[in-house]
């Protein structure tokens, strides 16, 4: 019997043993930080010390003594310390879920930080710091393919501050004498409703003061477009305009800022162009009733629509198809084009009048400048928007043939030489050209890059002559502003026609892709002359007004809302670095407004024009920082 009860003693001393290490294991995992376990824990360990001496010399007898409650009734110390382990063991058991909750939320928060932090990797890799030290930029998007050293110089830093405070100047003329109208008249001190009061220059603005981190400015902006904002108006608006400016405007700076309002704006005012597609051949009406729905065109063009008005705007109906998953927008612009390349021509060239109603060619104008350039400019930029992808082939290859086109009405001045693109009327030429073709030096080294080496480098070549051409237009009058066109005869090089200057972008525009493209800043010496320029003969103290002649500085009355989304705008990013809307991340519609490019994985026009839409890469809205958010504020 002996032996049994030291057989059942020994055991219960080794499991006393087992307790103890397995509580002071608890305690300096768990207890040493935490001041409130401790001393229960001890006095816990102590007691199991204890027992473990006296177990080995207990009789089987006694060992059941511990169970029974008449045992600590008669012993309260005893009782008092049961009651003690069991408190603590009750905190040790709830700080132990505490911790463990905690634990899980920690997780949690980790694994939601791993996806953001994925989701910017791809823009971190372009994000580099702007104070001064060198960055390197592979450009691979929109560029020539070659690989361009930048060095932030701290003369761009001081001339982007000045183009900065231009800015703020025109937008605080607009504040003050025309908050909420489509225009200012600076030297009447009014607002004039040049698009049916739709706020043309506030939301014109508003990725140009995103952009430059002009933060107050913006959000008073938002704050109109979420208050004041109202597009169910009596007013005849032009489909083209409305789209560039309006649905362009809204649609950057949703994708810039992530602010649905802004995406719910762009989707109402759309809704409202729509029914002038809703014709014979799906070329839209140049003109639509906002508030009845009533599409018609211009009478001066004998019923026919305009290419430029009627074929561009194809950049801002896919991105608001791509943004709200609805097919309609995309479906409506893609057919156009694909009725355009039905008869496209050999020589990719259109005249500017289009028929809505039947046989699309009308006898007219070929011109790269008004009332033609956007077609074609966009031809290409749908091709980048779509991120080259074989679902926009279809845009480039009638591009190809446009330039093609193109490069049969380049002529040269004599006796400098001078490269301009010339009009053509049925098989004559005009030795004309407009300021508004100066978008195509820009357009051409955009696109260059699509070709093999011998045609890229062809096509870059021939858009910095075309450049030289249109920073001479500013160069050879005496303010130092372009006409609004030149004419070329034998032995004169070029010669103002039409002489107003009314804060144009296009030459600006140019150089800022040039700079971007080849690195050259040449650009930026002519972009800075042609700011000078503007500043000397344009600002007022109550804004920015054109030039009624440029030979002689009349000064007119009006603050064209462009030249806050895209003159101000192109000389802004003229002096930021690369990285600021890199230009194999965003694409600028024709009005300046960058929409983010998403790759296009639907079916190739040419299969369906666009109604695979639900078949593409959703859409996406990037969690960018603040592009451009410098320390000069």
């Amino acid at each position: 019997m002996d032996i049994v009860d030291d057989t059942v003693d020994a055991q219960q001393g080794e499991k006393l043993e087992d307790a103890m290490r397995h509580a002071w294991n608890l305690y300096e995992k768990y207890a040493r930080s935490h001041n409130e376990l401790q001393a229960g824990l001890l006095l816990l360990i102590s007691s199991l010390c204890k027992n473990i001496k006296m177990g080995r010399s207990r009789s089987s007898a006694n060992r059941w003594k511990y169970i029974n409650p008449s045992y600590y009734l008669k012993r309260p110390k005893r009782l008092a310390l049961l009651f003690i382990v069991f408190v603590f063991g009750t905190f040790f058991f709830w700080d132990r879920q505490t911790l463990v909750r905690d634990h899980q939320e920690e997780i949690s928060k980790l694994n939601e930080e791993v996806i953001r932090l994925q989701d910017l990797l791809e823009e971190l890799k372009n994000d580099q710091s702007v104070s001064g030290e060198k960055m390197n930029f592979s450009r691979s998007g929109g560029d020539v393919g070659k690989k361009i050293d930048y060095t932030e110089d701290p003369v761009d830093a001081q001339r982007r501050e000045k183009v900065k405070d231009a800015m703020r100047h025109a937008w605080s003329s607009y504040e003050k004498y025309a908050w909420g109208h489509d225009e200012l008249q600076p030297q009447t001190k009014n607002g004039v409703d040049s698009f049916g009061g739709l706020g043309a220059t506030l939301i014109d603005s508003l990725d140009t003061l995103y952009i430059m981190g002009l933060d107050e400015q913006f959000q008073r902006a938002r704050e109109w477009v979420a208050n004041s904002l109202d597009f169910n108006k009596n007013y005849d608006a032009s489909v083209f305009e409305t789209t560039i400016r309006v649905v362009g405007g809204l649609l950057s700076a949703y994708d810039l800022s992530g602010d649905k309002l802004f995406l719910e704006k762009a989707q109402d005012i759309a809704d409202r162009l729509l029914p002038a597609w809703n014709t014979p051949t799906g070329i839209p009406y140049n003109i639509i009733n906002l508030s009845h729905g009533n599409p018609h065109n211009h009478g001066w063009t004998g019923g026919h629509s305009i290419l430029a008005d009627s074929a561009s705007e194809q950049l801002e109906f896919i991105a608001l198809s791509q943004r709200t998953g609805d097919p309609k927008y995309q479906q409506k612009a893609e057919n156009v084009i694909l009725e355009i390349s039905r008869t496209f021509p050999d020589d990719g060239l259109l005249p500017i009048h289009i028929n809505p109603e039947g046989e699309v060619v009308v006898y007219s104008t070929i011109t790269f400048g008004a009332m033609g350039d956007s077609f074609y400019e966009y031809l290409l930029k749908v091709w980048l928007q779509g991120n080259r992808t074989a679902a926009v082939d279809s845009y480039r290859k009638m591009w190809e043939t446009s330039m093609k086109g193109l490069l049969s009405l380049v002529r040269r001045t004599s006796p400098s030489s001078f490269a301009y693109i010339s009009e053509k009327v049925g098989d004559s030429f005009v030795d004309k050209m407009d300021e508004l073709a100066c978008f195509a030096p820009g357009m051409l080294a955009l696109g260059s890059s699509g070709y093999g080496p011998d045609e890229s480098q062809r096509f870059l070549s021939l858009a910095e002559e075309l450049a030289w051409t249109c920073y001479n237009f500013y160069q050879s009058t005496p303010t130092k502003l372009a006409g609004e066109n030149y004419v070329f005869n034998n032995g004169q090089d070029m010669t103002v026609g039409t002489s107003w200057n009314i804060l144009r972008p296009e030459t600006v525009e140019s150089l800022f892709y040039l700079w971007r493209l080849t690195g050259n800043k040449t650009y930026q010496e002519w972009g800075w002359n042609i700011f000078q320029a503007f500043e000397k003969n344009s600002r007022i103290e109550s804004g920015y007004v054109g030039l009624t002649d440029v030979n002689t500085g009349v000064q007119d009355n009006m603050m064209q809302s462009f030249f806050l989304a895209e003159t101000l705008k192109y000389l802004y990013l003229l002096y930021s670095p690369p990285s600021v809307i890199p230009l194999d991340k965003w694409v600028f519609n024709t009005e300046a407004h960058p929409i983010k490019i998403v790759s296009r994985n639907d079916r190739a026009m040419s299969s369906g024009a666009g109604n695979s839409v639900g078949q593409q890469k959703s859409y996406k809205r990037p969690l960018t920082r603040r592009e451009g958010r410098f320390s000069n504020k």
